[in-house]
């Protein structure tokens, strides 16, 4: 005969617990799912957070009341709320594309001094403006004297070429080749390369400024030749092509270097007079008040 072994009451009330525990739980997430899916606002918000349409999110409910006072269609609240996620997301790309460019402050479009320039260089800058030259990989080469504005002008016109969606990237040429022998000391040259080639334009600065020497200018030279017709190269010198072996060393590679650079390119020279001279003799000649 089996023998049958009386349960306490404290083991009949944890079984009971544990019985009742998991469906008590299942039962009221069932009843939290049944209220998402009648109530349309929190189940659209949800599905808004998941498409990942921030503005959508947030702005579909105040949009669907005036939609409703002002009698829009279906279609024109549908637009007004795509419009605004599409201007918010522009929004957000500019800024970063702004903070990636490493453009230095204050050198805008808006502050530049269009005047001092001869007609035909403002009209080449305004031509430039629209960035269709960056699809069809094709080089800006700005030369002029020290404090012409050969640095602002390229700036400025980078500022209304990011406005556009467009990348670019800002830097010096001493240090672009400092951060470019470094890469190839620590074998990581093509994959910097590579990096840059992220970047529509890449703006080098005042090449030839500083002197630099051979084994520098032999990774600024594998840069522009991997840069030939992939992507645009907007540079500043203050030397003309002529001076150029005194930034290369030999004739041969100064040669190859011109050569890829001019073969699609827009050359602009800014004889003007330099803008910090004028306004220091401005600053001395004006009478104290």
């Amino acid at each position: 005969m089996t023998k049958t072994t009386a349960k306490s009451p404290r083991q009949k009330s944890a079984r009971k617990a544990t019985t009742a525990g998991p469906t008590k739980r299942a039962a009221k997430k069932a009843t939290g799912a049944t209220r998402a899916e009648t109530n349309p606002m929190s189940r659209l918000t949800d599905q808004l957070k998941e498409l990942r349409l921030p503005t959508f999110r947030d702005q579909f409910q105040e949009t669907a009341v005036r939609a409703a006072a002002e009698d829009l269609s279906h279609l024109n609240y549908l637009s007004e709320l795509a419009t605004r996620e599409c201007e918010t997301r522009r929004e957000g790309r500019i800024k970063r594309l702004m903070t990636r460019s490493k453009l230095p402050p204050g050198k805008t479009w808006d502050s530049f001094n269009f005047k001092r320039l001869p007609l035909q260089v403002t009209r080449q800058l305004e031509t430039l403006r629209d960035g269709s030259f960056l699809n069809r990989c094709e080089n800006v080469l700005l030369f002029g004297k020290p404090g012409s504005g050969k640095s602002h002008a390229l700036c400025a016109l980078a500022e209304q070429l990011i406005l556009q969606g467009h990348s670019i990237l800002f830097t010096t040429c001493n240090l672009l080749v400092q951060q470019l022998l470094m890469a190839k000391r620590d074998l990581r040259l093509p994959k910097m390369i590579k990096q840059l080639s992220g970047f529509e334009g890449l703006i080098i600065d005042d090449l030839g400024y500083v002197q630099q020497s051979r084994e520098e200018m032999e990774v600024l030279f594998t840069l522009l030749a991997e840069r030939y017709e992939r992507g645009s190269v907007l540079l500043t010198s203050n030397l003309a092509f002529s001076k150029w072996d005194q930034i290369f060393k030999d004739a041969m590679t100064t040669a190859a270097a011109i050569d890829r650079l001019v073969h699609h390119s827009v050359i602009i020279e800014l004889n003007v007079p330099s803008y910090r001279v004028e306004t220091a003799k401005a600053t001395k000649t004006k009478p104290a008040q």
